[in-house]
């Protein structure tokens, strides 16, 4: 019996010595638990699944890692974080065990300072943590890199960035009308992850651009909502296609707001077709996009155009970058049909480039 599913669980939750820690919460065999957590706070406004021990010690299966090692802080109390805790949340988000590497690393990814998670968490903009998972790992939990990378129906993608939101919500204490000061937020703050798609050999996955190993597993978090939709069914060179997503990019936040977020573009395999067979490789793409963002500064000054946004009058002229030269990540996402691809926009605090950072962590079992 022991072998059945679940009940080695039941068994060590109620005779072996459980490892479980956190406080317990009492509630009557009357009420609905689904409803419970939905009272006390403990949902991001879709059902979660109610933590019951069994289901926690299952979770702590995917780790070998200590259920009481403490991961660190939670923004915005600064609240420790075990591996416990990181399980409950996980539970209660839909995961599978064998998804807490990738969600413990993406959790120390958010902690360290330069992705100051407490910013993005308090900001009124509408930025949240965004996921990207590179390497063998991606593969081996199911992760969707293919058609509807960015939306619903695949279970690791969806749980593993809820999961990220409902530990800052439930031990941090991050939520919408106290800490979160978001206007307006966006759907991406219940969750945005994804894996990037590395089928073609050629192109240098997110990771290695970023100082991994290829093959490496990793998550790297950014900070930034989305997507925005970019559509060009007409360019067939490399030299067109950048001129084209240019006058996308530049709209970011506002046209005339500059060095002011970076970004993501999720290039689809029909775009990257495009410059895949003139033969640009990633650094090249980045680059002709940096170029081709720059505009000049007598456009974009304050008062242009009867605007009253803008950059000071001195600027007036010079050629002023959209984007600081490390600003503009590229990553390969989405189905083979739809010329179509997608734009990330980040935190306009990214004018603090040396404070505010995308932060990548390889994902360790």
């Amino acid at each position: 019996m022991t072998l059945e599913p679940g009940v080695a669980e039941r068994l060590e939750a109620k005779y072996g010595g459980s490892v479980l820690t956190a406080r317990k919460i009492e509630f009557s065999a009357d009420d609905d638990p689904v409803e419970v957590c939905f009272e006390r706070g403990w949902s991001d406004g879709l059902p979660v699944t109610p933590p019951t021990d069994e289901r926690v010690l299952r979770m702590l299966k995917g780790t070998a890692r200590a259920a009481g090692e403490i991961v660190g802080q939670i923004p915005p109390y600064l609240a420790p974080c075990s591996i416990e805790k990181v399980a409950i949340n996980a539970v209660m988000a839909g995961c599978k065990p064998e998804y807490m590497p990738v969600l413990l690393a993406a959790l120390e990814a958010a902690l360290e300072p330069v992705f100051t998670l407490h910013g993005v968490l308090a900001t009124t903009y509408f930025s949240g943590p965004v996921i990207i998972v590179n390497g063998p790992v991606a593969n081996k939990i199911g992760m969707n890199s293919g058609i509807n990378a960015l939306g619903q129906g695949n279970r690791a993608n969806a749980g593993i960035g809820r999961a990220l939101n409902l530990i800052v919500r439930n031990v941090g204490g991050g939520r919408p009308g106290e800490a979160d000061r978001a206007t307006l937020g966006a759907p991406s703050k219940f969750t945005l992850c994804f894996a990037e798609d590395e089928s073609d050999p050629a192109w240098e996955p997110l990771s290695v651009a970023r100082g991994f190993a290829r093959g490496a597993s990793t998550v790297t978090l950014f900070q930034g909502h989305g997507p925005e939709a970019f559509v060009d069914q007409k360019s067939r060179t490399p030299d067109d296609l950048t001129r084209s997503l240019a006058m996308s990019l530049v709209k970011i936040g506002h046209p005339k707001l500059v060095q002011s977020a970076r970004a993501i573009l999720v290039l689809s395999p029909e775009h990257y077709a495009i410059y895949r067979e003139a033969g640009w490789d990633r650094r090249r793409i980045e680059r002709a996009l940096y170029e081709a963002t720059i505009r000049p500064g007598a456009e974009l000054v304050a008062g242009a155009g009867g605007v009253g946004e803008g950059v000071p009058a001195s600027r007036a002229g010079e050629m002023v970058p959209k984007f600081h030269e490390d600003g503009l990540m590229v990553v390969r996402a989405g189905g083979q049909a739809g010329l179509f691809s997608a734009i990330l926009p980040g935190w306009l605090a990214g004018r603090n480039r040396t404070e505010l950072q995308p932060v990548t962590k390889e994902i360790r079992q």
